[in-house]
């Protein structure tokens, strides 16, 4: 599987969506998935992306050690390490395809003055 680094622009802004919630490795949500190097538990957060005229919602993985306390909804923060990997897959006769998104950690951000953005 391609696993591609996001280049972002220097005006690209993110904002927390939803508090993180728990990534689960099984469909009755019993065993935690864990990060294959660390053993970290993972966590999906979404995150508002804004970037020039443009604004989607990208749901990210990031492990339990990579979020800083007190995460909410509002927040601005930069993911760090930012990586994107196509899938698909056929289920019951239907293809799905998307894009998996996953950070090492999110940095807390300033969030940008009119000075700034003027």
């Amino acid at each position: 599987m391609a696993r591609i680094r996001v280049g972002l622009l220097p005006t690209a802004a993110f904002m927390v969506g939803t508090p993180p919630v728990p990534k689960y490795a099984d469909a009755e949500k019993t065993q935690f998935a864990t990060d294959r190097e660390t053993g970290a538990k993972l966590y999906t957060i979404t995150l508002f992306f804004m970037e020039e005229d443009r604004a989607e919602a990208l749901k990210v993985t990031v492990p339990e050690t990579g979020l800083p306390n007190g995460l909410k909804p509002g927040m601005p923060v930069m993911p760090v390490e930012l990586f994107a990997t196509p899938w698909a897959r056929i289920f019951n006769g239907s293809l799905s395809d998307g894009i998996a998104y996953r950070a090492d950690r999110l940095s807390l951000a300033t969030p940008a003055t009119d000075t700034e953005t003027a």
